[in-house]
């Protein structure tokens, strides 16, 4: 049994709700303000699906490397996750993704939920890595469909410019795949292209894309325009706050992404990125030459830097649990209603993260 402020999708209940066997049993209480009252907030657990590591793992480390990246964002109140591969050589990725399958099938205890991978490469642009690995290969369909049978590919991030990818984009949609633009020096019509195609999503919007100018709209003009969904990492290095704000009034269900490294929940220092040395300093990690890698966000520490940027506790709720679950189509997780698992989250009046469940397991209590 739970007791406070609880974010409902039907708005703030000032109550209680019981737990059994993992899912949401019973909502009892009464519509309120939460600045009315000094009681904790209830708030949907966490969904993060773009996640390359976290204490001290990186996904590529394959093994039960996932097992220590799982348990470690979900002590930041990450109930559930898409384990992010990086661009590397086919043999390597069928690897991961076959390891990746084989841990999806059982949540381990204390851990957050894997629901699936995001594949991150290889299918992007030479010319716009990012902190990718320099291994960008064009999609062919015998591969992609290869990866959908070895494990559950639930997002493939791919740049739409390069010959035969929109063919790739029109098949995965068909089979339920949700895609994602990134990695891309394309173009706005070829945004609006791969759009029409099918594609549902931007990859980490603003990062490693052709950029907005007002007589070439590029990606990020093609996402402002006409997105429904689109990934944002707000730990406010990546995308200044008032970008943040842009994409905030023209996509309607912008959502929070950590594309954090296993750096996140670390000290200062070394780690790896897939196949490249990292250093976490000063709040991020970057490559040697300075370009920022990833992150060291954890999903708590976005919910404060959206606050502190003037949103409403409610809105960012949303944009870290259920639009993201919307987006994979998940009825069940990202929202405080009965029958829906009992992935929660309790925040105190200061934004600390008081306790984690998972699937009605106390991971942090």
């Amino acid at each position: 049994m739970l007791a406070g402020n609880i974010l409902t999708p039907d708005g703030w209940l000032l109550g209680r709700l019981e737990i059994t066997d993992g899912r949401i049993a019973t909502i009892d209480g009464e519509r309120t303000d939460p600045a009315c009252n000094d009681e904790p907030y209830i708030l949907p657990g966490f969904i993060d699906l773009h996640v390359h590591g976290g204490g001290g793992a990186d996904v590529m480390d394959g093994g039960t490397a996932l097992n220590t990246i799982a348990r470690a964002h979900a002590r930041h109140g990450t109930t559930s996750l898409l384990a992010t591969t990086m661009t590397a050589p086919r043999a390597q990725l069928k690897s991961v993704i076959a390891g990746l399958g084989a841990l999806a099938r059982e949540r381990q205890a204390g851990a957050a939920r894997l629901l699936g991978v995001h594949l991150e490469g290889p299918y992007i642009n030479p010319g716009k890595l990012g902190a990718q690995p320099a291994a960008a290969t064009v999609a062919v369909l015998d591969e992609v469909m290869e990866y959908l049978t070895l494990g559950p590919v639930r997002v493939v991030t791919l740049a739409p410019e390069i010959a035969g990818h929109m063919d790739i984009v029109r098949e995965l949609a068909t089979r339920g795949v949700r895609v994602q633009l990134g990695h891309s020096l394309g173009s706005y019509d070829d945004a609006v292209a791969a759009l029409k195609q099918g594609a549902t999503g931007f990859t980490h919007l603003f990062n490693a894309m052709s950029p907005m100018h007002h007589r070439d709209p590029g990606m990020v003009g093609a996402a402002l325009a006409h997105a429904a969904y689109a990934e944002i990492i707000p730990d406010l290095l990546h995308v200044h706050p008032g970008a943040i704000r842009a994409a905030l009034r023209a996509i309607p269900r912008l959502y929070v992404v950590t594309d954090s490294t296993s750096a996140a929940g670390m000290p200062d220092g070394e780690y790896h990125l897939g196949s490249q040395r990292v250093t976490k300093c000063l709040g991020g990690v970057r490559l040697a030459d300075g370009t920022l890698a990833g992150s060291t966000l954890t999903m708590d520490q976005a919910l404060r830097n959206l606050v502190s940027i003037g949103l409403p506790i409610a809105d960012v709720s949303a944009r870290l649990s259920r639009h993201a679950a919307d987006y994979l189509g998940l009825v069940d997780r990202g929202r405080i209603e009965r029958g829906a698992w009992a992935d929660l989250v309790v925040i105190d009046r200061e934004l600390a993260l008081a306790a984690t469940y998972v699937e009605g397991e106390a991971v942090v209590e």
